[in-house]
């Protein structure tokens, strides 16, 4: 148990978050699934809900995947490409927020995990 918790514990300081005092588009992830793994889900979503997503996501295909065979359909192509960029659309929105709620409202959003 120590060997994970100083495994999991560690977490590398952001260089965009300490030079600007804003936070970068991946800020919180690690944190994320940090809580994803203690099973906190809310928590998880605040740091970053990429991270929520894509576990959805990875659970939806591996059902698709199974249902369908193994064959790779050609939709899937078109499905990926709208996937990955709701993804992106995840990380822009989540970035503009955590920021805006950081400079304008001066509330933090991403608590340091105890």
């Amino acid at each position: 148990m120590n060997l994970l918790k100083r495994i999991f514990g560690l977490g590398l300081p952001c260089l965009f978050h300490s030079l600007t005092g804003l936070y970068c588009p991946g800020c919180g992830g690690t944190r994320a699934v940090r809580s994803l793994l203690r099973g906190d889900l809310r928590m998880s979503f605040q740091y970053h809900p990429l991270v929520l997503y894509a576990v959805l996501i990875l659970f939806l295909e591996l059902i698709l995947w199974a249902v369908k065979g193994r064959k790779i359909p050609f939709e899937h192509k078109k499905r990926a490409r709208i996937l990955i960029l709701a993804g992106a659309a995840i990380v822009a929105a989540n970035w503009i927020f955590k920021n805006y709620m950081l400079v304008i409202k001066g509330i933090d959003l991403l608590p340091v995990m105890r």
